[in-house]
């Protein structure tokens, strides 16, 4: 295993995703950044990993890639697993044979949402769907393969970049009169900006610290602090976009809240995807904020 040079050449895989985005923005000042998408990246071919790791040479690999189709990874779960499980585990592998060090992504989606507190990163999992059953086992190859390695388990992701429920319900309460919202599901809404600054605090704080005796390798939760349900999360969506002027026809105060039995879908959901990100301040220095301010700061950008 080499040690983390002052200015180390970073491999980020999936950098055109939500989260892949931004980091690409804050892994940049680290060191040497080098993007792989699909299109120089098959992440079905494990030849094709383990050559383009070979020919960079990274002594770090950032996985941001993901299948995150929830719904659509209960009729394709072979696809999600090939993804979200398999393709880590050869990237682990690939670090592992050359000495390089790798950080994962993971989902609240792990666990079955039935505690009644804070899911720990030592809780049992126990996933309900496809997908979440693919992320456990692309944690599983990571931790496994024998690469330094940490895995920040992330919920309820938004950003400016790509699709999600953020923007979803901006559109649907500009286009419809009534807007009904899931309001016994609770977690954090946790902005892919946020990930990806923690990210690079985490690297530029932590690595040399506590890399050479691999005192930190495992399981991290990393999202935004408090708690909503999905309706306070759209009703704090709207009364942000309606302070900034935006034209809509349902307003947060006019979303109406529902039980999730009332809103069927393919793919179950966790009712609590509350995780406790106490371990990752406290092994990283790190201040995490209210989910509020990246929702407020999305709005913003959006009606800038």
């Amino acid at each position: 295993m080499r040690e983390l040079p002052d200015h180390p050449r970073i491999l980020l895989i999936g950098a055109t995703g939500q989260v892949g985005f931004e980091l690409a923005r804050s892994l940049a000042p680290l060191g040497r950044l080098v993007l792989a998408d699909r299109a120089r990246c098959n992440l079905q071919d494990a030849v094709a990993i383990a050559g383009l790791v070979n020919s960079e040479r990274p002594d770090l690999i950032v996985n941001a890639a993901a299948y995150t189709a929830v719904d659509k990874a209960e009729s394709e779960a072979d696809q999600a697993f090939a993804i979200n499980a398999r393709a880590p585990g050869y990237l682990a592998q690939a670090a592992a044979r050359t000495g390089a060090r790798m950080i994962h992504y993971s989902t609240d989606y792990v666990f079955d949402g039935d505690k009644a507190g804070w899911y720990v990163e030592e809780d049992p999992t126990s996933p309900r769907s496809a997908y979440g059953r693919s992320k456990l086992e692309g944690e599983r190859a990571v931790a496994n393969a024998g690469c330094p390695y940490w895995i920040f388990r992330t919920s309820w992701v938004f950003g400016l970049h790509g699709g999600n429920f953020a923007k979803t319900m901006l559109r649907l309460a500009s286009d419809r009169d009534v807007l009904r919202v899931v309001a016994d599901q609770f977690g954090a809404p946790t902005s892919a900006a946020l990930i990806a600054d923690v990210t690079a605090q985490a690297i530029s704080r932590g690595w040399s610290r506590f890399a050479p005796a691999r005192a930190a390798d495992g399981v991290y939760h990393l999202c935004a602090a408090g708690e909503t349900s999905w309706h306070g999360y759209a009703q704090t969506l709207l009364d942000r976009a309606e302070q900034r002027g935006a034209s809509l026809r349902v307003t947060g105060g006019q979303v109406q809240p529902i039980p999730a039995s009332e809103y069927p879908l393919p793919a179950a959901r966790p009712l609590n995807s509350r995780l406790d990100t106490s371990k990752l301040k406290a092994t990283f220095g790190l201040t995490i904020p209210d989910w509020r301010d990246g929702v407020h700061r999305l709005v913003d950008q959006i009606y800038s």
